[in-house]
């Protein structure tokens, strides 16, 4: 085992300057939710190239892919790639060096592939994680069904093995009111943006009642056509986040209420947006699939952070641990304190300290996944854990 290990890593180095430019050429053109077209392409044709079978635009989603190297009947294990970018400021979190590493792993294994335990190995392609739920589509389509156990990695300023994740639900509200002159007549309006202001300031004055492990924040994302029209239509996007999904959907529930009075105030009608496909579920934690590739992550000379304890986002990852054993530590991409989803975070993830970043996840994800294969005892540790977890 150690072995090929080694032969792993050592094919990996090799491909290392051809997975810096695919990251950067994926990073370089930034690409929204569910047009992720170049992207898709640009991965696909990478694992082709390596001796994967490749099917594009899988469970109907055009930029969504599942490639597979087949050794023979054993478990199936799923590497997963993330690479769609974020409004403005593109690739800030990092998503090019997930997507990389997740293709690097499937090419290290790839390189050894008639040494490989029998099995099979997908890497999927899962796109929209930005707030689209590409995994949560993937799921109910069956694209999971054959799958024994998952993992991913993501883009941060130092090496976790496990960070908690918030459920999120998305929520949004269409204020409509009355036009008239802003000035000439402005008591025949009613002013629609009052209501939306008035809805953020209420969340605003909320958001010191909840829990510690709660969060709550939003945009105003139409304030109105002209300043001498009373706007007669306003919209906002909130996103509302717990540990506890019982604890999330109650303050749901109060969001929507700080909407419907801002509306009865001014005198509005309230249109309320459910984004009930795009809900992300918690992360459950799976120590057996954890302690593998962390053991993996050690044998590479890394030396993983102290626990995460404030630092919480929300991912459709999340959604998938709940169905099986699935896990995503964190890969060190950026200088220790660089912020994800700030523009110094999305300079760094095509630094050199991503590219070393990025080459050393792809290797620990692809000896777990050796383990896995060779080692039928420890999948069922993994499986056997995640049936007895709640």
């Amino acid at each position: 085992m150690t072995a090929l290990k080694d032969a792993i890593a050592s094919a990996i180095d090799r491909l290392g300057d051809d997975l810096e430019k695919l990251s950067r050429r994926i990073h370089d053109n930034p690409e929204l939710g569910y047009q992720e077209v170049q992207a898709a392409a640009w991965l696909t044709d990478f694992l082709a190239g390596q001796g994967f079978k490749v099917e594009r635009a899988v469970a109907g989603v055009e930029t969504a892919f599942r490639a597979t190297l087949e050794t023979g009947e054993g478990p199936t294990i799923a590497i997963l790639c993330e690479y769609d970018a974020l409004p403005a400021i593109g690739h800030a979190c990092g998503h090019n060096a997930i997507a990389t590493a997740g293709v690097g792993a499937g090419a290290g294994l790839a390189a050894v592939r008639h040494q490989l335990p029998k099995g099979r190995i997908h890497v999927i392609g899962t796109p929209a994680e930005e707030g689209g739920g590409g995994k949560v589509k993937l799921i109910r389509a069956g694209v999971f069904a054959d799958v024994d156990a998952a993992m991913m990695v993501h883009g941060f300023d130092q090496w976790v093995g496990h960070v908690d994740l918030l459920g999120i639900v998305r929520v949004g509200f269409e204020f409509t009111g009355k036009a008239a002159h802003a000035a000439a007549d402005p008591w025949d309006g009613v002013n629609a943006l009052d209501a939306a202001v008035q809805t953020y300031n209420s969340v605003s004055m909320l958001r010191q009642q909840v829990r510690p492990d709660a969060r709550i924040h939003g945009i105003i994302t139409h304030g109105g056509a002209a300043p001498n029209i009373i706007p007669e239509f306003a919209a906002a996007t909130f996103y509302v986040r717990s540990l506890n999904l019982d604890y999330m959907w109650q303050l749901q529930k109060r969001v929507i209420a700080c909407a419907e009075g801002a509306a009865r105030s001014t005198g509005c009608t309230l249109k309320t947006i459910d984004h009930k496909d795009t809900v992300y579920e918690t992360m459950k934690r799976n120590q057996t699939l954890l302690g593998a590739f962390r053991a993996n992550l050690t044998a590479l000379g890394v030396t993983e952070a102290p626990p995460l304890v404030d630092r919480l986002g929300s991912s459709d990852v999340g959604n998938l641990s709940q169905v099986l054993p699935t896990i995503q530590p964190l890969m060190k991409i950026a200088p220790d304190g660089t912020s994800i989803h700030s523009r110094a975070f999305e300079a760094a993830a095509v630094s050199p300290l991503a590219r070393e970043g990025t080459l050393t996840a792809a290797k620990a994800m692809a000896m777990t996944t050796l383990d896995l294969l060779a080692e039928p005892a420890l999948l069922r540790r993994a499986q056997d854990e995640f049936k007895e977890v709640k």
